[in-house]
């Protein structure tokens, strides 16, 4: 006789299911399951207080060594709203490499996505995935993100993990071996602000139901006090300004000032970012309830604009408008912007507004013609 689970279902109250373990036929169903519901990663397990939500930017993620274009193919790559990337690695408990490689071939994966991915071909991979799967990139991303959280923000904060090497490493296995947990929750201690986790995803199957039960490995009281520490806060007007500073030369801080007291006298109200190594300030816009930001000033000596991010959005949703908006940017001597821009990010240096005799002025009056734009929607 069957041994049973102890999982059941009840049907219309009327007759209960036992649910019986059972095996996944194959990896690939695991990794089909995962791809198609990255909600089985259980953000609320992963961080109860602020639970993840995921998007998936590739199965099947290449990682290059030095000179080499490919050596290892990561099982899948998210992103959650914060911008962390997550790597996964599928193993069934059947294979015997569950413990004795996954390991080593997880922490060779995380020591050299520094070096092959960045912010900008990251994006490419996860507008490739949805293109592929017939969905919006941009409706994807805004589904991810709450307000005041835009895509430019989320790219620049994706690009500001991968430097600090804030990546999240996740083992997903049908059964997660106590010697697996005990690495799992060693290292999830030791490494910061990297985090390390195991994913059990159990199956239980009876009269064509299936059920997926995941539970979560290697959160522990220590390591969580741990990850609050490196957490990044909320910029201040003083804190940008004082960055500023201390980076950059008195005609690029006069430039910043300039543009960030602009920001104030219009009277809306301003978001500043929450990068722990980089700062950012915008007025927030919301024409027609959508909120859009199409360009941000960075404590990386520049002003962003989010061309890319603008595309069927009210305002600037038309390319023409886009182009209208990179042309005023563009008159300020140095500026090279050409219609290329208009599907990506582009910046804006200070250094090039600063040596500008008319730099700052050109800079505001750019600025403000976004909001007239934006009020006359």
């Amino acid at each position: 006789m069957a041994t049973q689970s102890g999982v059941f279902v009840l049907k219309a109250d009327e007759a209960l299911v036992p649910m019986l373990p059972a095996h996944f036929a194959a990896e690939l169903d695991f990794q089909k399951l995962l791809s198609k519901f990255p909600s089985l990663l259980v953000g609320d397990q992963i961080n109860p207080d602020q639970p993840r939500r995921f998007v998936l930017v590739r199965q099947e993620l290449s990682i290059g060594h030095e000179d080499e274009v490919t050596r290892w193919s990561l099982d899948h790559l998210f992103l959650d709203q914060d911008g962390v990337p997550t790597l996964v690695e599928v193993k069934r408990q059947s294979d015997s490499r569950l413990r004795r490689e996954v390991v080593g071939q997880m922490l060779d994966y995380a020591a050299n996505f520094q070096s092959f991915w960045n912010a900008e071909r990251i994006a490419a991979a996860f507008e490739a995935t949805c293109l592929q799967a017939g969905t919006d990139a941009n409706v994807t991303l805004a589904e991810l993100l709450e307000p005041p959280a835009t895509a430019e923000w989320f790219w620049s904060a994706v690009g500001t993990n991968i430097q600090a090497g804030k990546l999240r490493l996740l083992f997903v296995a049908d059964h997660i071996p106590t010697e697996l947990r005990r690495i799992v929750e060693f290292l999830n201690i030791q490494m910061n602000p990297a985090e390390v986790l195991a994913l059990e995803l159990r199956q239980f199957v009876g009269e064509g139901l299936r059920t997926i039960v995941p539970v979560v490995f290697g959160q522990t009281q220590e390591a969580a006090g741990r990850k609050d520490a490196v957490k990044g806060t909320r910029w201040t007007e003083e804190r940008l300004i004082a960055a500023f500073e201390d980076k950059y030369p008195a005609e690029e801080v006069s430039v910043a000032r300039a543009l960030l007291n602009w920001m104030k006298s219009t009277g809306l109200p301003l978001v500043f970012g929450t990068g722990r190594e980089n700062g950012s300030v915008y007025p927030l816009l919301k024409p027609l309830g959508v909120a859009i930001n199409p360009a941000y000033l960075s404590t990386e000596g520049k002003v962003w604009l989010q061309f890319k991010s603008l595309d069927g959005k009210p305002v600037f949703g038309d390319i023409d408008q886009r182009r209208e908006l990179m042309r005023r940017f563009a008159e300020i001597d140095g500026v090279s912007l050409d219609d290329s821009s208009l599907n990506r990010w582009a910046a804006v240096p200070l250094q090039q507004v600063a040596a500008d005799p008319a730099g700052a002025t050109k800079l505001i009056s750019a600025f403000e013609w976004i909001i007239q734009q934006v009020k006359a929607a």
